[in-house]
């Protein structure tokens, strides 16, 4: 009976049919080798994650632009110690002793730049006068007679005092500058200014010595048999890989991270040259020893460089950043630079590098004479000659170095397209420069607020400045006056700092307000 409605019929379909779905090993095999998907059903997930193998590939390079501006950054500031500032505190003195002769005519003594170089100077030489007082060799021995495990634990401790030291310094500096130029019309609030003076020759000695512990401790590595010491210091390096990576960063935190790995590698070169002079004089100059030490210095150089690269790989990829940041940083950077150059300064250029990347380069000075000076033997007329030429030599390369970067920053300016901010910049110090020309017993217009504020004084931030700044006498005839604040508007004039509705209206800092030693504690961390 072959009917649908059979028994039979019905229990042969119903076989047939689990045959076709009953599973086996040659159908699982067949489906497995057979099956197919299509990746532009998801095109947007794997765009991004070409664009973040892409992001990852153009680390390298921008990072080392942003890198080799800095350390150019650093090197003009580091220069500028050896070769302006010298001349500069021959002028003020200068000027200092002819004022007898000539008369003030109604001028200030000393200009308040001049003052801050007279000061300056005077805190290297009697810094330089005391490490004479310091004998490295006896510190070398003291250093190399510790076991290794002790010498590693000394150096993680010197770099986190350094950069303590990096972080309270510039404070000190300009806390000393301020205090010996603020305007005598001022009700003091300051305990003087020698007291201040002794406290930053006190910090220039103490971390002069601090790096001259460094710089021992980096040669013992250098001189060690097994090189066991050296490759503990390096691996340290790649400790630093794991505690960074692995922490949210914002646009403004790796800006300050870039800083201060900018400031690290200029530091360890110079280190290394510390380390390279020592060791020749030890060898009485001997070339062959050079090549001796080549490997070590590359080995050093080499891991720094991987480790900074590998550590920003990651946090861009981790925090959904692109490489198109460290152009804006460069540019950053560039405006500071161009920004020191203009009339209405109110600081000097190596103090704004030392603010930004936390590079104070008196102490750095000091121990480099200290350590050239007793290697290197200068006797005779042909060696005085020869020191001169050096001198005029570093002039140069200091003025040379200037112009390169100067074009590069107008260069980075245009291309990140911050005009605008240099402007804005360039117009927020200018108000405080001109109240400063105002007369004594001049009176200002009706409505409008007197400010008087001297050249020397540190400006206020940028926002303070355009809230407060006065409007302009003469309005253009053209243009409608100034409509009065709204009610938002005075709201947010008359609120707290702190109020949420100002920390929702501007969330984030802008990158050139960023000039603190925020980064000390990030790095620590």
């Amino acid at each position: 009976d072959r009917r649908p409605g059979s028994s039979v019929w019905g229990r042969c379909f119903a076989q047939w049919h689990l045959s076709r779905s009953d599973p086996s090993l040659l159908k699982f095999m067949c489906a497995e080798l057979t099956r197919g998907y299509f990746l532009e059903h998801n095109e947007a997930k794997y765009t991004e994650r070409r664009e973040r193998v892409y992001t990852c590939m153009r680390i390298p390079k921008e990072l080392e632009r942003l890198m080799t501006f800095g350390m150019f950054l650093c090197l003009d500031a580091f220069l500028y110690v050896f070769t302006l500032l010298p001349l500069r505190m021959l002028l003020a003195l200068l000027r200092f002793l002819t004022i007898p002769c000539c008369g003030l005519g109604g001028a200030r003594l000393l200009q308040p730049a001049q003052v801050c170089d007279l000061l300056k100077g005077l805190i290297m030489i009697l810094c330089f006068c005391m490490m004479h007082y310091v004998d490295y060799s006896m510190m070398y021995h003291l250093i190399r007679g510790q076991s290794v495990i002790k010498l590693y634990i000394i150096y993680n401790m010197l770099e986190v005092a350094d950069r303590l030291f990096s972080s309270f310094g510039q404070d000190i500096l300009d806390a000393l500058y301020w205090t010996a130029t603020e305007p005598k019309s001022r009700r003091r609030a300051h305990i003087g200014v020698i007291p201040h003076f002794f406290m930053a020759v006190f910090y220039v000695f103490l971390h002069a010595i601090l790096i001259m512990v460094q710089a021992s401790t980096l040669n013992v590595a250098f001189n060690s048999h097994n090189k066991s010491l050296l490759t503990i210091m390096m691996s340290n390096n790649f400790v630093e890989i794991k505690g960074s990576v692995f922490k949210k960063f914002e646009k403004n935190n790796l800006f300050q991270m870039s800083n201060s790995d900018i400031k690290e590698r200029f530091t360890n070169f110079v280190l290394l040259l510390i380390v390279c002079l020592r060791n020749m004089e030890q060898f009485s100059w001997n070339s062959d020893h050079l090549w001796v030490l080549f490997p070590d210095v590359f080995m050093v150089v080499a891991s720094e460089v991987a480790v900074d690269v590998v550590k920003h790989a990651f946090i861009t990829k981790f925090n959904d950043l692109t490489a198109d940041v460290y152009s804006e940083y460069r540019a950053s950077l560039a405006i500071e630079l161009l920004s020191s150059r203009q009339q209405n300064a109110y600081t000097d250029y190596s103090d704004s590098v030392a603010r930004r990347m936390g590079f104070i380069p008196l102490p750095l000075a000091v121990l480099l004479i200290r350590v050239v000076i007793s290697s290197v033997k200068i006797q005779g007329a042909l060696a005085s000659v020869c020191l001169l030429l050096f001198y005029l030599g570093l002039i140069s390369l200091k003025v040379l170095n200037s112009v390169v970067l100067l074009g590069k920053s107008c260069k980075y300016v245009k291309q990140a397209r911050m005009e605008q901010k240099l402007h804005e910049r360039t117009a927020a110090a200018t108000p405080s420069k001109s109240a400063s020309r105002t007369p004594k017993h001049s009176h200002p217009p009706p409505g409008v607020e007197r400010h008087v504020i001297s050249v020397t004084k540190q400006p206020a931030p940028r926002a303070e400045l355009i809230t407060t700044c006065s409007p302009p006498l003469n309005p253009d005839p053209g243009h409608p006056p100034a409509t009065p604040p709204t009610g938002v508007e005075a709201a947010e004039a008359t609120a707290p700092p702190d109020s949420p509705e100002l920390k929702q209206r501007f969330p984030k800092k802008d990158l050139l307000e960023i000039d603190r030693f925020t980064i000390c504690g990030n790095r620590i961390g």
